[in-house]
């Protein structure tokens, strides 16, 4: 059993797989609270069913495309999570799985999607930053991120919001031991204007540093539509 929130065809708007048709399995459920959280319905407030991996499986199946993006909320704290990426496998699927690097499980994966989330995702304002103490307490698991980085395919996916998030970037990079070349920098942001006045001087950091610059393409294409 999974708890799903959607599944939904469109094509990888972030990362080294950016502009790719993928169907994307949207799960529900999140051991963080990020303050610029685009997903709410999987974390602060989350929506879902419980349903069993055939029936997943075959909505998959319906769309019948080669690659797969398993998304959240946060996948990894599923039960089923391990069995259902072996499942997909089967089925010749290309399997990107989109973490925050929290919690390590033996899943079947092509591309590990690592986002580990920097200081500026403490929600000290929302609720009344009752969520505070504990994000910040899971948020950054380095251990955790080395097992990752150690057995999988992988991007390191920040997202950015200051420029000073830079030197928590390379302070996290060095420690788990990340390639320059696995790194991916993302403004964040739900509005196209927002996207664009980060990307600027995003760009040019990625360029004095050696890091990859990825857009939010379908922010760009769509906005902040839900099952796009």
């Amino acid at each position: 059993m999974l708890n799903v929130s959607e599944i939904f065809y469109s094509i990888q708007g972030e990362g080294m797989l950016v502009g790719t048709p993928s169907v994307f399995v949207r799960l529900s459920g999140c051991n963080l609270r990020c303050e610029w959280c685009d997903t709410p319905y999987t974390s602060w407030s989350p929506e879902g069913d419980e349903r069993h991996l055939g029936p997943i499986l075959a909505d998959v199946r319906r769309h019948w495309r080669s690659y797969v993006v398993v998304t959240g909320g946060e996948p990894m704290i599923q039960d089923d999570i391990v069995l259902f990426t072996q499942r997909l496998k089967e089925i010749d699927q290309h399997i990107t799985i989109e973490t925050a690097g929290t919690v390590f499980k033996p899943v079947t994966c092509d591309l590990m999607s690592i986002s580990p989330k920097l200081a500026n995702s403490t929600p000290n304002r929302r609720e009344g930053g009752r969520w505070a103490a504990q994000h910040d307490r899971l948020r950054y698991q380095p251990e955790v991120l080395k097992q990752l980085v150690a057995n999988y395919p992988y991007q390191l996916k920040f997202v950015m919001s200051y420029k000073e998030d830079l030197a928590e970037v390379k302070q996290i990079v060095q420690e788990i031991g990340a390639s320059n070349d696995r790194v991916v920098l993302m403004p964040e942001g739900t509005d196209q204007r927002a996207l664009y006045e980060r990307s600027q001087w995003l760009v040019e950091m990625c360029k004095q540093q050696g890091y990859r610059f990825t857009p939010r393409l379908h922010i760009d294409l769509w906005g902040n539509q839900r099952g796009k």
